[in-house]
């Protein structure tokens, strides 16, 4: 057994030139240099809101969510026009895991209400329903996108615990 077996794994933090130049790819790349994250990532599920959001005042909006696919951060980075998207997925990836953590249980938690949502909404005929549907995920997701924004932009943990706990009841 070598003596680095039991020593912890070095995380990704660079210093020096090597560290300012990395940080200021991201800069330009409109990527925070301090999370790794953009967020530009946002959009996916903001796109969705939007939609939500039409339902009450068009019921007929609902067939437009319903064409909403949850996509992960490499997914949404590929399929998109972003200028840097190969360096965005390069950079979650090298993500301090803890924040990478935090932030991908807030997107799936999104996800999941936002994929629950539509099976709902496929599911029942009234409007009323749908809109009810629509105007409880609005509620739901509007905080997280929030929290999400938080981790990217390097907010308190905290936070983000509390908008977790505000948005579960």
């Amino acid at each position: 057994m070598s003596s680095t077996a039991s020593q912890p794994a070095r995380t990704h933090v660079q210093t020096g030139p090597e560290a300012e130049a990395w940080a200021e790819r991201l800069r330009v790349a409109n990527i925070n240099p301090r999370t790794g994250l953009a967020t530009d990532y946002l959009n996916h599920f903001n796109e969705a809101v939007m939609l939500l959001e039409m339902v009450p005042d068009m019921p007929e909006c609902a067939d437009d969510f319903l064409t909403w696919t949850p996509l992960s951060y490499a997914e949404h980075f590929t399929a998109s026009n972003f200028k840097a998207r190969d360096l965005a997925i390069e950079a979650y990836e090298k993500a301090d895991p803890n924040v990478r953590a935090q932030f991908d249980h807030i997107t799936d938690t999104m996800t999941s209400i936002l994929t629950a949502v539509g099976s709902a909404m496929r599911d029942v005929e009234k409007d009323t329903t749908r809109v009810r549907l629509a105007e409880q995920a609005t509620l739901w997701v509007k905080p997280l996108i929030a929290a999400c924004g938080g981790i990217i932009n390097g907010g308190a943990e905290a936070d983000v615990d509390t908008i977790m706990a505000n948005s579960a009841g």
